[in-house]
């Protein structure tokens, strides 16, 4: 398991989680504590994670000891069975030398597989060692992170609810754009002049009416004199002046 894989895995669940909580988010507090719970429940399965891989490396680190181990014991058992063989061989034992030495051969053997085994696991080890550290050192960094995100949360509730008003603030701003309250006004104001203007018109027009019906009684009054002459005419009195002499 590498570090890529593990965290690859672990930063794709964040990040999904993250653009679930921001799609459905209606409540702040509820998103940013349900955010530090899910970041809480990746360290884990980080945890357990890394965990596996450490355990591997001190699978490969415990097999790699025993290659070791197993190397240097045939090489002391080949060593002793070359010395029992020379001690035989010394003492006219020629046969018997000659299977110490074949015993030899055999630890040898097994001594060259070890060593060759041990060899092979340790470039796996040194791998596998430095992905842990790194692992480490990458979960260490997840967990400040939480810290971080819990120490800030105070702070970022009060960002969220401030980020919600100035947007209502600006969402009313848009409203009244959009629905200038000034032009309902001026609708209302020219409704107002049209009707002070009829009024004004009936005004005039009472005005002339009155005008003629005074005209009317002067018309009448001269009528009233000229019949008053001719009815004097008629009964043989002297028409008077219009005017007396002075």
């Amino acid at each position: 398991m590498t570090k890529q894989s593990i965290f690859g895995r672990i930063s794709t669940l964040v990040r999904a989680n993250i653009n679930s909580l921001l799609d459905s988010a209606e409540d702040p507090q509820k998103m940013i504590d349900q955010l530090v719970r899910d970041y809480t429940n990746n360290i884990a399965d980080a945890e357990s994670a890394i965990a596996e891989t450490i355990g591997n490396l001190r699978l490969l680190e415990r097999d790699h000891e025993e290659d070791v181990q197993s190397a240097n014991e045939w090489g002391n058992k080949a060593l002793a069975a070359s010395r029992k063989a020379d001690e035989l061989r010394s003492g006219g034992h020629t046969a018997d030398a000659d299977k110490f030495d074949s015993l030899a051969k055999v630890a040898l053997q097994r001594q060259i597989s070890s060593e060759r085994e041990a060899r092979a696991a340790e470039p796996q080890i040194a791998a596998q060692t430095e992905i842990v550290e790194k692992l480490k050192s990458g979960l260490n960094g997840m967990k400040d992170k939480l810290g971080e995100l819990k120490n800030k949360r105070s702070e970022l509730l009060a960002r969220a609810k401030v980020a919600e008003a100035q947007s209502k603030v600006q969402d009313a701003v848009s409203s009244i754009n959009v629905l200038d309250p000034t032009s309902e006004l001026g609708r209302f104001e020219d409704k107002i002049r049209r009707q002070e203007a009829i009024a004004q018109g009936k005004a005039e027009i009472a005005a002339s009416s009155l005008d003629a019906q005074f005209e009317s009684l002067e018309d009448l009054g001269e009528l009233t004199e000229v019949e008053a002459r001719l009815a004097e005419l008629k009964s043989g009195g002297a028409s008077r002046p219009a005017l007396e002499s002075q």
